[in-house]
């Protein structure tokens, strides 16, 4: 994959330095405020630069979330069970296929400890947990599932034990872990540079990168970082042009999660210096059904009328599913006893009938494919089974009240809220490789700006919380003049 040369700045272009320091984060979201944090507590000089009017990022308005576990305090706070292991066996199943092991390992390993310094720079939890399916919209509780770990196949594979970890707010979450982070990461003393943008890296003959030109209010600056530049700019949901190239299912989406500085700038800095970005398909798909839990009892169907997913696993794997392997056309059928409108977003009824082959007809579907698919799935459902899909026996009822519906899940009809997944490959210590798998030398990203722990089964807080893990790990090792 190319990278823009006009994003690349050769050193014997630059006449002069204006500013020189150790260390030089672009964006101030939760990736790099934990990246610049870590760099300025191990005695760099760290400079963050950001082209908003101040920190924050996507991750300011994100839902707070950390996917942590492998043992936190606050698992262990409640009584839960879990080990890196567990966890690990967990995110190589939901992630894959082909599903990063490299970044996965040490994330599973170190994600308690993670969570212990994240509390210490001031972020609360309270020592609680949220019973109900996936999210907790409007609590403060601590501890929730936010993903699939219930579900089939995962819980046949990895013990099911809650890891979405949220900020003690009510509402607000991302704001109150963004201002935690922001104020450690000021009062350890880093310098900030807003309304600035990097508009080219600075490469010497060898590859290594040696800073930065910032275009900025008062026109251009460059500027020199002794140690390493980390990439921390978010991802590319906002760039249609980008979306088109590499990740058109996304296209269809109609809610971008993210603000318009996800433009892809950060990619295409690294990709211009010489890095490799993969899984540049992938995204972050959601389907918000839930709450509420009743419309669980419905049966995910396809254009044809066929069952293709059990209905109990989390909504980010449901919407990944249907737009990415049903062609973003799907349909929830319920009956009227578990039809109940979401809490949080419109939907619209695709069609209605007294009997299933009246609802079948309506939605233009193959003669007496929905109706065997739901006979058969009364059949089973009425002796507590689902042999196809392993849905939870507490989901399970025969669809047998009329009158029936669809819930239209066609992404024309149904608002996806989607972000991208796809980036720069990094190794551990977040040193951006290139497609020979050789670091760049001084060269470091996070967040979304890379590919991380998951390309596929995306679970709530896995982005802030490889943003973060991985940002750390940039900082230290940046810091410590080894890129």
């Amino acid at each position: 994959m190319a990278g823009d040369e006009l994003l690349r700045r050769d050193e014997r272009d630059v006449r002069h330095w204006d500013e020189t320091v150790d260390v030089l984060v672009v964006g101030f979201g939760c990736a790099g405020a934990c990246a610049a944090i870590e760099a300025a507590e191990a005695g760099a000089r760290v400079l963050v630069v950001d082209r908003s009017g101040g920190p924050g990022g996507t991750s300011i308005n994100s839902g707070g979330f950390l996917y942590l576990g492998g043992g936190t305090a606050l698992q262990k706070a409640l009584g839960y069970e879990d080990s890196p292991q567990n966890m690990f066996d967990y995110m190589m199943a939901a992630c894959g296929p082909d599903p990063d092991e490299a970044l996965i390992a040490p994330y599973c390993e170190e994600s308690a400890a993670h969570f212990d310094w994240v509390v210490a720079r001031g972020v609360p939890y309270k020592e609680s947990f949220f019973p109900g399916a996936h999210e907790p919209f409007h609590s403060d509780d601590g501890l929730v599932f936010s993903g699939s770990e219930h579900a089939h196949p995962f819980n046949q594979i990895a013990r099911p034990v809650p890891r979405g970890h949220a900020p003690r707010t009510i509402r607000d979450k991302g704001a109150l872990l963004m201002n935690k982070l922001i104020a450690a990461a000021l009062g350890a003393g880093i310098e900030t540079a807003y309304q600035s943008r990097c508009d080219a890296l600075v490469q010497a003959r060898d590859g290594s990168v040696l800073g930065c030109v910032l275009t900025t209010l008062e026109g251009e600056r460059c500027v020199r970082a002794l140690r390493g530049v980390i990439l921390t700019a978010g991802g590319f949901i906002w760039n249609d042009a980008m979306l088109a190239r590499y990740a058109p299912q996304l296209l269809k989406c109609q809610a971008k999660v993210g603000t318009e500085t996800d433009d892809g700038l950060g990619i295409r800095l690294g990709l211009a210096a010489g890095g490799e970005a993969i899984r540049m398909e992938a995204g972050d798909v959601s389907l918000p059904l839930f709450p509420p839990n009743e419309l669980r009892r419905g049966i995910f169907v396809d254009r044809r009328g066929q069952r293709f997913l059990n209905e109990d696993v989390y909504f980010g794997r449901a919407g990944e599913t249907i737009l990415y392997h049903q062609d973003a056309h799907a349909y929830l059928v319920v009956d009227d006893s578990c039809f109940l409108r979401p809490e949080h977003f419109p939907i619209q009824v695709a069609g209605v009938g007294e009997t299933v082959e009246e609802l079948e007809r309506e939605l233009g579907m193959p003669e007496g494919m929905l109706q065997h698919t739901v006979a058969y799935y009364n059949e089973h459902a009425a002796r507590g089974e689902d042999p196809l899909f392993h849905k939870d026996v507490k989901w399970l009822a025969p669809l047998a009240t009329p009158p029936y519906g669809a819930i239209d899940l066609r992404a024309e009809a149904f608002v996806y809220p989607a972000f991208t997944l796809g980036g720069l490959r990094i190794d551990p210590h977040g040193r951006v490789l290139t497609n020979a798998s050789e670091p760049i030398p001084g060269l470091y990203a996070a967040g979304r700006t890379t590919s991380g722990v998951a390309k596929h089964g995306y679970s709530s807080g896995m982005s802030l919380g490889d943003g973060s893990f991985f940002g750390r790990r940039a900082g230290r090792h940046a810091a410590a003049g080894r890129g």
